[in-house]
């Protein structure tokens, strides 16, 4: 099977419960990443709740969150046939008044290695709007 993994991150001035408020509001993901054109979740922030989200110019995903700690992480995941991707979403106080956002994916599956690279391409961009949005609230 192939796999591929790798994490990205960025440190903020903000703190984890204002990264928290912004990662539980679903809808207003498209406020923040250019990835998304449209995006509804079904239900509560929580664990075994799907959300839909589409890329500009390119069919809906469905995602479940399948780990959620408020303040802490949240993990979902999409499957696309065979290929799972699952994207955690982490928060590391860091002291004196920083905190560190890290996404880190690992994709599984037919052309995971060529599939995950493309899906986390814009995560560094992804996370510095993030964090200019944490740091202005």
């Amino acid at each position: 099977m192939d796999t591929w993994r790798t994490e990205y991150a960025i440190e903020t001035s903000a703190t984890p419960e204002t990264i928290w408020s912004i990662f539980r509001d679903v809808p207003g993901w498209k406020n923040w990443n250019a990835a998304i054109e449209q995006i509804d979740i079904d239900g509560p922030f929580a664990a075994g709740t799907w959300f839909t989200m589409k890329p500009p110019g390119e069919e809906a995903l469905r995602s479940q969150l399948i780990d959620v700690r408020e303040n802490v992480h949240f993990v979902d995941e999409t499957r696309v046939g065979d290929l799972v991707i699952k994207v955690a979403h982490r928060i590391e106080p860091l002291g004196s008044a920083r905190t560190r956002i890290i996404y880190a994916v690992d994709a599984q599956g037919p052309e995971a290695s060529d599939i995950g690279p493309a899906v986390s391409a814009d995560f560094p961009d992804v996370l510095a709007s993030l964090a200019k949005l944490a740091e202005q609230k």
